[in-house]
Order: C-alpha cells, then structure tokens, then sequence
C-alpha cells in the first residue's frame, strides 16, 4: 500500500470515458492534446519522495478512450512532478503510443548527449523547467538556469516549457523577451487575482506573446479561476487568442490532478467560447501544435 504523507493532496477516481461531454464544434483532422500526463503502478514507475498528490488514476490506456470519445488524434506527454527526472514512464508511453505522441521531459543537468540523442528519436521534443521549485531562488540564478536549458534545447532543436508561478512568470517577461529558443508557458502563465496579478501584468505577458518566441497554453483553466468558475477565465483566454492565434495550443492536463472526475469534454469545449472562428480552433488544435511537437 501506498504511503499517505501529511499534507499530500488524495486524487480521486479517473471519469469513465463514456460519461464525458462530447464535443459542441466539429473537431479538425488530427487535433492535438498538448498537455496531459500518463500514471502507472508504482511498483513498476515509483515516485519522488513524498509527492505532492497520492498516485492519480491516469494509465494510457484510460487515455486513450477519452481520445476517443473526444476525436483527439495527437498529444504531447508531459513528465509530472510526482516523478521528478525519472522519465521512465514517459518514455515507455512514447514507445506505446508511437507517433501519435510527443514527449517533454524533466531532466538533471549534465545529461549525456547521447541519451538526449536517444530521447529525442523516441519523440521527445521540449524540456519542461519546473519553476515552481525554484521559487525561492533569486531571479538572476532562475535566468542563468533557463539560459543553460535554453541552450540544450536549441542544440536539439526542442524547446522550453515553463511550469511557472504566475509571479515569476511576470518577473522573468523582461528576460524572456530575448530568449530566442522557442518556448511554452503552461496553463496561460498562471496569472492569477489571488497571486495578486494584475490587468497590467497580463498586458506585459501578451506583448511577450505577440514579439518574442513565447507560445501560450490554453491549459487547466481551474487552475487560473481557482474558486471562481471556469467562465471567468474567458477574457484571459480570448486575448490570449485575438492577439497571436499562431501562438497559441490547447491541453486538458488529464488527468486534473487530483480531480478524476472532473469532464475533460467540457474542459474542450471551452474552446467554442473562448473562439468561434472554425480555422482559427483548427491552428489551436491541429497546425500549432504540429509545428512545436514536430508532428509530420
């Protein structure tokens, strides 16, 4: 049995595929979930000490029926917390899903090129910076940290995901602004009213959208809203959208940890507020996608 450490949050049951919404809007040819997680028996995948959450419910192959029902053809695999650097699980997935996938790994510093090499023909493609756990750093250490990161990936030809505070995000927009690696930050840069975000923090944050190398993540909405309800996201993720539509991509970050139940196809049809143009969804879900993750 499973450890239970103090503080450490329960996740709950996955939703059966079949209980979830389906889609409001006709889904495009080949579209993408660009961020979720695959989970598996610990006995095999054990965690980091003392992980934020108990093991969630999150197999691939509980995944693949909500690709299923939904009509997703593609999705990047993002390596959670809950197993630090080992991406053993990740990759193993990669092997499983075959080209329908990309990968993006957390790794140590000094990892031998050759292994990067092997990663990057099982279909690994960016490097996730967990910020989060650096929070406590001063700014100068966190920018030489992207920079060395920064520098990997564009010798592989991979970019960054920022996994950020919506604080640091604003800290480092300066500094991003001329970072010429491409990168990803998760879950619309994490601006929230409670992190005492404000209106002019997020101007900032779209003009790094609109000029530098910046894609935007139209992920875990309940995560900006918090306790507020999910429409109350809209405005953020309109802007997003109306200022760099080819700068912008959708994930469900399945399986909401620790939330199982929550519907990931009503978290998918938020899309069809947030953007009622067909072609503009189609760039978020299918040609945006494809062209980070290098999708043929």
């Amino acid at each position: 049995m499973a450890t239970q450490y103090a503080g450490q949050l329960t996740s709950t049951p996955m939703r059966a595929a079949s209980t979830l919404a389906r889609p409001t809007f006709e889904m495009p040819e080949n579209a993408c979930d660009a961020h979720m997680h695959v989970f598996e028996s610990l006995a095999q995948y054990p965690s980091v000490g003392n992980p934020q959450y108990t093991l969630p419910d999150g197999p691939l192959a509980k995944y693949r029926e909500v690709m299923d029902a939904l009509s997703i053809r593609r999705f990047a695999i993002v390596q959670p917390s809950f197993y630090g650097t080992d991406n053993r699980c990740l990759l193993d997935a990669l092997a499983k899903a075959g080209d329908a996938a990309r990968g993006v790994v957390m790794i140590d510093e000094g990892l031998p090129a050759a292994t990067l090499d092997d990663w990057h023909r099982a279909n690994v493609r960016a490097i996730r910076l967990d910020l989060f756990s650096r929070a406590e750093q001063p700014t100068k250490d966190i920018q030489a940290y992207i920079t060395r990161m920064a520098a990997l990936c564009e010798s592989l030809g991979w970019h960054l995901q920022f996994y950020a505070p919506g604080p640091i995000v604003r800290n480092l927009i300066p500094f991003l602004a001329d970072v010429r690696t491409p990168f990803v930050i998760d879950h619309m840069g994490y601006m929230t009213q409670e992190d005492g975000l404000t209106s002019d923090d997020f101007t900032r944050l779209l003009q790094l959208l609109k000029d530098g190398n910046c894609t935007l993540k139209l992920s875990a909405p309940y995560r900006v809203a918090k306790l507020r309800p999910l429409a109350s996201v809209a405005p953020m993720a309109k802007a997003i959208i109306e200022t760099a539509p080819d700068k912008v991509i959708w994930g469900s970050d399945w399986p909401h940890i620790p939330m199982g139940e929550r519907d990931t196809g009503e978290l998918l049809n938020l899309l069809a507020d947030w953007t009622t143009d067909a072609e503009t969804r189609r760039k978020i879900l299918v040609d945006n996608p494809a062209r980070l993750y290098d999708f043929a």
